[in-house]
């Protein structure tokens, strides 16, 4: 079992987008018992996978009486379910220091990680008391950069953040989001970074909002599709290598 952060300081990166089909192809690819997890109060991961919206419900998942295995809704889509984002959502930064919870986000995750091999978070952007309790409790943190001076800054500056404040927090995986191949300076930031997976610029992405379905289920064959497909196979394979050293570290506490 493991969780997975999809998060960007800033907003506009396609961050929905990728944590959305990411999900999808945990639950289709690789038959994982997924559970797409929306913490950003906008609720865009929910719409794009067709769920209603609901009122005032979604903190509801961070009170000590609920659980959270229970209030998680079944899609369309096999294997995958997910805990929908509202309005309700916009206070939590204040609710969990009132509350001193500091590590609700921890136990909520583990909690769910009972019923769920995959867990794939769609973080709020910008640096808040959530983002730093998702640092601490996630195996993984994908980053999408927009091919640009500030999207570069904004990566640097959130991979910084995680290493100086959080030692041994979760390793890093950045994607160039967005990219427009006939920009030059999209192809430059490419070819500086030939091991940065790409996801292109394209408006059949553009049309998740309006199928209000994952990329693969209604354009299997696109570019962007099989783009999706690479990153979520290097998640896929990070994440099996990391189950793998804590089974390892398990047994040497033995």
């Amino acid at each position: 079992m493991s969780s997975v952060a999809v998060y960007s300081p800033k907003g506009g990166v396609g961050k929905s987008t990728c944590a959305v089909n990411l999900a999808y192809l945990s639950a289709t690819t690789s038959t994982r018992r997924t559970l797409l997890w929306d913490i950003d109060a906008q609720g865009a991961a929910g719409y794009l996978l067709g769920a209603h919206r609901q009122r005032e419900e979604a903190h509801k998942i961070f009170s000590k009486d609920a659980d959270p295995v229970e209030l998680a809704r079944t899609t369309p889509y096999l294997q995958l379910s997910m805990l929908a984002a509202d309005t309700s959502l916009r206070r939590l930064d204040v609710q969990l220091v009132e509350e001193d919870a500091r590590k609700r986000v921890r136990k909520l995750i583990r909690t769910l990680e009972r019923k769920f091999e995959r867990i794939i978070l769609d973080c709020p952007p910008g640096v808040t008391e959530i983002s730093e309790q998702i640092f601490r409790a996630v195996d993984l943190v994908v980053i999408p950069v927009t091919p640009s001076a500030l999207g570069m800054r904004v990566f640097e500056e959130a991979v910084a953040h995680i290493r100086d404040k959080h030692r041994n927090g979760p390793p890093v995986l950045p994607l160039l989001s967005m990219v427009d191949m006939r920009r030059k300076l999209h192809r430059e930031m490419v070819s500086t970074h030939p091991d940065w997976r790409v996801i292109p610029y394209a408006s059949v992405v553009e049309r998740m909002s309006a199928e209000r379905a994952p990329l693969a289920a209604f354009a299997p064959r696109h570019p962007a599709t099989r783009a999706f497909a690479e990153v979520w196979t290097e998640v896929e394979q990070r994440l099996i290598a990391i189950e793998s050293e804590r089974q390892i570290a398990d047994r040497a506490a033995r």
